[in-house]
């Protein structure tokens, strides 16, 4: 078996970004639902790469091997459509410069991040943010011909250049990180999530945000499309694997779901779920608001940048304190996960009757607007 191969099921997750009003009609509630079950996934995910877990056994097992991922996919999608729906509420030109201004916080924060985490996301959001910002005027279908054309390069990558490069994939470590070279790679082809072709997650989101995301038939179409695109590629996949697998084991591996490499069929599955999880959090909204649920998790939705932090920093570092790094179980890892998520619906909840914003997320926009 490729030594990478290991490495499919130890996918970290990631925050997203504050979201803003679509056209005016205030704050989409379930886009603060869908990133808090987001935050979710990955603090399981997470914390089950840190406890030393397989993600085979038992229930627990199955959870978090069906989210390594996608959580993440999602993260970025999602911040693709704030970043869209804050251009239609603010204006592109305004969003353009404040978005280069917090995409240099986050490359700073993320360098300095990696220097105690290796598995990173925010400097990666940086650049996510960087061409996203140049590509707020462009039409969906160029942004549609921009994702095809980021996924054709990754393949093409796959085959001119070595994929291991720089990985030991053993200790999940990259050796050159911050040479200029090993940098660049890391950050554009062979690390965690590499701009090609994660970047095309921000630009669905974007598409995403020029859709009327308030009617009911753009929900249902959303949660069917999703499907649709999660079963191809599963099935795909499945088939193309079954073929090649004795014959031609390099072209398999361009043919797997897994998120490292992030293939095509990744990236199709990787949209599919993050459209189910915007959908049904967009149409469940209004009955949990309801029956009082909503209130209790949308401030948590809203503050995944220090959740994310809180949950590298404080949790990770608890979980050190009781000796649960290393040879625990995937339930144990599933609890653990799980404890962490409430209590941080509870500071969420709490920290909100007083300010508007998590405290990172006032410090980002103090700084950079």
């Amino acid at each position: 078996m490729n030594e990478r191969t290991f490495i499919k099921r130890k996918m970290p997750m990631t925050p997203s970004p504050q979201f803003t009003a679509h056209r005016g009609a205030g704050r989409l509630a379930g886009l603060d639902l869908a990133r808090f079950l987001a935050f979710v996934g990955m603090v399981l995910v997470n914390f089950s790469v840190v406890m030393g877990t397989g993600v085979t056994e038992g229930v627990a097992g199955l959870l978090i091997g069906a989210l390594e991922g996608r959580a993440a996919a999602s993260f970025v999608v999602l911040a693709g459509l704030g970043l869209g729906l804050a251009s239609v509420r603010s204006g592109t030109s305004d969003v353009f410069f404040v978005t280069l201004k917090r995409a240099a916080f986050l490359l700073v924060a993320g360098l300095l991040n990696t220097l105690i985490f290796d598995a990173d996301i925010l400097h990666y959001y940086a650049f996510y943010f960087l061409f996203g910002a140049l590509c707020l005027t462009l039409s969906s279908t160029w942004l549609v011909a921009l994702i095809l054309l980021l996924n054709i390069e990754f393949v093409g990558m796959m085959f001119v250049f070595d994929y291991d490069a720089g990985w030991n994939w053993q200790t999940l470590t990259y050796q050159d990180f911050w040479t200029p070279a090993g940098f660049l790679r890391n950050l554009f082809f062979n690390g965690w999530h590499p701009v090609v072709p994660w970047f095309g997650f921000l630009l669905f989101g974007l598409v995403l945000s020029r859709l009327d995301l308030t009617v009911t038939a753009v929900k249902v179409r959303l949660i069917v499309l999703g499907l649709i695109a999660v079963l191809a590629a599963e099935l795909i996949s499945f088939g193309s694997i079954g073929l090649l697998a004795s014959n031609d084991p390099e072209l398999a591996q361009v043919l797997t779901t897994a998120p490292v490499p992030p293939t095509p069929l990744y990236f199709l599955a990787g949209v599919g779920s993050a459209s189910i999880v915007i959908g049904c959090c967009l149409l469940a909204a209004s009955w949990l608001d309801r029956i009082g649920v909503l209130r209790f998790v949308v401030p948590a939705g809203r503050q995944t940048l220090t959740l994310y932090i809180a949950h590298i920093f404080i949790g990770m570092g608890v979980l050190e304190l009781f000796g649960l790094l290393g040879n625990q179980s995937s339930a144990s890892a599933v609890t653990a996960g799980l404890l962490f998520a409430v209590t941080a619906v509870v500071y969420a909840a709490i920290w909100s009757k007083w300010f508007q914003r998590g405290p990172i997320e006032a410090l980002m926009r103090r700084i950079a607007g």
